[in-house]
């Protein structure tokens, strides 16, 4: 027999989780358009060229070639509401103390290891099951962290002169792109490292973030419940 268990996530997280996803996502396309304009990052030395971000095929492939000017409209637009999502979440959870379920504590780093040496299928004991495990929290953590990051250094480059200070402060002009061109990297990374996840898990804890609540067998108490 199951049971149904309420609000493993408050709806006001389950908000701000999907009204963020569509967001990021126009805020990631229309940087690409932008970024076509200047293509020069790359991994390698000197004359020799081990990747190249990204090859003249990409553009042609996904039509973002000579965009540059409806990127930036997009861009500038969307940059607004994702400052928004980002600040009412933020507000959200230190308000409510939702923080201390995400922040990362001292247990966090080793645990994290442990997470991905079970998902890796080298450790078969499954790490203390909670609501947010110690690699949850560091990954939502530093999505945080990036967000900002993200906004800053996308002020220091679309408005150098007015904040020369900011700009300065990312080592220049060309700094502050290149760290700004790798965290949008980073949340294409963690995109694919979380949608693996949740398909691994289930149908179970995917409805936890889109209903709030989860089922669970009956023999479970209410306290493991809640501690998921």
């Amino acid at each position: 027999m199951k049971k149904r268990i309420h609000e493993k996530h408050p709806l006001a997280i389950r908000w701000f989780h999907w009204l963020n996803f569509p967001i990021l996502l126009v805020m990631i396309w229309s940087g690409l358009m932008i970024y076509w304009a200047y293509d020069v990052y790359r991994i390698g030395w000197g004359d020799t060229t081990i990747l190249k971000f990204f090859p003249d095929s990409f553009w042609e492939a996904l039509n973002m070639r000579y965009r540059l000017a409806e990127g930036m409209g997009m861009h500038f637009v969307f940059m607004w509401l994702f400052v928004l999502n980002g600040v009412l979440y933020v507000a959200y959870t230190l308000l409510s103390g939702e923080w201390r379920h995400l922040v990362p504590n001292r247990h966090s780093f080793r645990e994290a290891w442990l997470v991905v040496l079970h998902d890796l299928g080298i450790r078969k004991t499954e790490p203390p099951v909670r609501k947010y495990n110690g690699a949850q929290k560091i990954a939502y953590t530093a999505v945080v962290v990036m967000g900002i990051g993200s906004v800053l250094t996308g002020i220091a480059i679309y408005k150098p002169l007015q904040f020369w200070w900011l700009r300065d402060l990312f080592g220049g002009y060309a700094s502050a792109r290149l760290i700004h061109f790798a965290l949008t990297m980073g949340y294409v990374l963690f995109f694919v490292i979380h949608v693996a996840q949740v398909i691994r898990a289930g149908w179970n804890n995917f409805r936890g973030m889109v209903a709030g609540f989860e089922v669970q067998e009956e023999h479970e108490t209410v306290n493991e419940v809640n501690e998921v």
